[in-house]
């Protein structure tokens, strides 16, 4: 336009026009951007998210750790005391290699919140087992199980000294038990328990025993309360320890007990001198023995002896309470580790006769 001469610009040189305009500058910061408390926030801010993101790098490497192979190359048994607390088993356990970091093992169980549920006890760890694998064995309390096994016919004397030989039970036994009142049979038990609380349990099971025997009884039984039929199953205990001959053995002192005749029981001899040690070693019966007062000697008295001779197992409880339906009066060892049966004292004499010539070859065989 004529007369326009300010608003053209003037045309650039060749050297000009090959270089490029400078941007314009940045417009000036806002007075509240530079405002110290938004710079603080800004600060927190950025530190938060810092934050958050280690926080999260760390659970997810303690998780890893806490899942992966642990350090063991073989089993191990590791005992956690009662009363320990989850510094002492985390240390426990890193001292014994089960663990590779006490840190992550203390970590998880307070974010899962299980360090009150940690129990004590004896525990095996596999190879390579994970600190999870540890902590879940550890809460659900999957100890090491031990076991003791109380044979049929043992006095109570005898099982208190067993218990006593038992090198993972702890705790003493200052009084015997009644004679009677134990069942014997296999107990497990976790290391820490006492031998009183496994005399608790034999008591507790041989009255729940009894309860059931008694009431599956037969009908027509000499014995008139619980406390009879166990001294009469502990009899038989101790006459014989074939299971096939037990309830022939129970009908033969029933029948002498219904027929007012004395039981003859050779071991009542030997409790009544010997007590609860009558069983230690094998003892000979003297004929002045079977002349000897004893309230025990069921040769000189009439029915029961005043109480059990040994603690009888479950098999001899039950064939005392449901015994064989025989006529027999009599039984005699047959050499063979059995017995033979009688119903005449005549048929008796002559089997008696039979085993006094059995002994006495042994005798010339184990001569010189």
């Amino acid at each position: 336009q004529p007369g326009d001469t300010g608003s053209r610009r003037s045309p650039k040189s060749p050297r000009e026009a090959i270089h490029p305009d400078l941007p314009p500058p940045p417009p000036p910061r806002s007075r509240h951007a530079r405002h110290p408390i938004v710079i603080v926030l800004n600060f927190v801010m950025t530190m938060a998210v810092l934050g958050v993101v280690a926080a999260g790098g760390l659970l997810y490497w303690g998780k890893s750790v806490y899942e992966e192979p642990g350090p063991l190359t073989e089993d191990r048994t590791v005992v956690i005391p009662s009363g320990s607390t989850l510094d002492t088993i985390a240390d426990s356990l890193g001292s014994r290699g089960v663990i590779a970091n006490r840190w992550v093992f203390i970590g998880a169980a307070q974010l899962y919140g299980t360090a009150g549920k940690l129990k004590a006890g004896e525990y095996v760890f596999p190879a390579q087992a994970s600190m999870r694998q540890v902590m879940d064995t550890i809460i659900a309390g999957r100890s090491v199980q031990h076991s003791i096994t109380i044979p049929e016919g043992l006095t109570s004397a005898q099982i208190v000294e067993r218990l006593a030989a038992d090198p993972v039970l702890i705790g003493t036994v200052t009084e015997i038990p009644e004679e009677g009142t134990l069942l014997p049979e296999t107990y497990k038990f976790t290391r820490g328990t006492t031998r009183r609380e496994i005399l608790e349990r034999m008591r507790r099971a041989r009255d729940e025993v009894l309860a059931e025997v008694w009431a599956r009884r037969a009908d027509g039984l000499p014995v008139s309360t619980p406390e009879e039929l166990v001294v009469l199953a502990s009899i038989v205990e101790k006459e014989t320890g074939r299971a096939d001959e037990r309830t022939r053995v129970a009908g033969v002192f029933v029948n002498r007990l219904n027929k007012k005749m004395r039981l003859q029981s050779d071991p009542t001899i030997l409790y009544g001198i010997y007590g609860g040690s009558a069983w230690q070693k094998p003892r000979t019966i003297l004929r002045s023995d079977l002349d000897r007062p004893n309230p025990y000697n069921t040769y000189q008295v009439n029915g029961l002896p005043p109480g059990p001779i040994a603690n009888p197992g479950r098999e001899s409880l039950e064939a005392v309470a449901n015994p064989s339906r025989t006529n027999d009066l009599y039984f005699v060892a047959d050499g063979t580790g059995g017995h033979v049966f009688a119903e005449t004292l005549e048929e008796h004499n002559r089997n008696v006769a039979k085993w006094r010539q059995i002994e006495q070859n042994r005798r010339a065989a184990d001569a010189p």
